[in-house]
């Protein structure tokens, strides 16, 4: 079965672009595009969709209040915000609000099509840059005590790793331990810190430990 994916920008020339590239994977599909969070809400309704590739600037609907209400409509959509590096106000707001990936809109294609593949199965994706910067703009302190939440060196470190987007594969070749094992252990810490995903992990972790 095919990714299905749906373009949200205002800008077509970006979308006809994105539509090009994305027609060069046969696992992918883009099953519509819009102008406009509002469309892209109305859209959804009548097109299932997997993947949405979501600009944050755009009229009528940004992609952060788009993203919000479609989550809160069909929580298993998993959504890609498509940034630039004057856009950091929205980036956190838009992972409250249920985004799982976010990307810079000059990725390379191959990274762009990795990053819709991860993200369908179940991974968060930041990329590095954005990563570096939503740490910044929170003011992530190191020194947190994450002992009072009863984590251990290992859990603290695979809660980094989420944060900064890796994938189960990369994180247990990153902590030598099995990607099963890595999968275990997410979901130890998500029951201990009482959270509900991944994407709450990388908050709370780039919170410094505050929900």
């Amino acid at each position: 079965m095919k990714i299905r994916v749906m373009l949200v920008d205002d800008d077509q020339m970006i979308t006809s672009s994105l539509s090009y590239i994305l027609a060069t994977d046969s696992s992918i599909e883009v099953v519509t595009s819009c102008s406009n969070g509002r469309e892209a809400i109305d859209a959804i309704k009548n097109n299932p969709i997997d993947v949405i590739l979501m600009d944050i600037r755009m009229p009528i609907c940004d992609g952060v209040s788009a993203t919000k209400k479609i989550m809160s409509l069909y929580p298993k959509v998993k959504i890609i915000i498509l940034t630039t590096f004057d856009e950091d106000e929205y980036v956190y707001e838009a992972l409250k609000n249920g985004a799982k990936g976010f990307l810079l809109k000059n990725v390379s294609p191959d990274k762009l099509i990795d990053a819709i593949k991860a993200v369908y199965n179940g991974n968060i994706l930041i990329h590095q840059d954005v990563a570096l910067k939503l740490t910044s703009m929170l003011q992530i302190k190191k020194e947190t005590s994450w002992d009072i939440y009863g984590l251990n060196d290992t859990e603290i470190n695979i809660m980094e790793l989420i944060a900064e987007g890796l994938s189960n594969k990369e994180i247990a070749d990153r902590v030598y331990l099995s990607e099963g094992t890595v999968k275990n252990k997410i979901s130890e810490i998500l029951h201990k810190l009482d959270l509900r995903d991944r994407t709450q992990m990388a908050i709370f972790y780039l919170k410094g430990g505050s929900k």
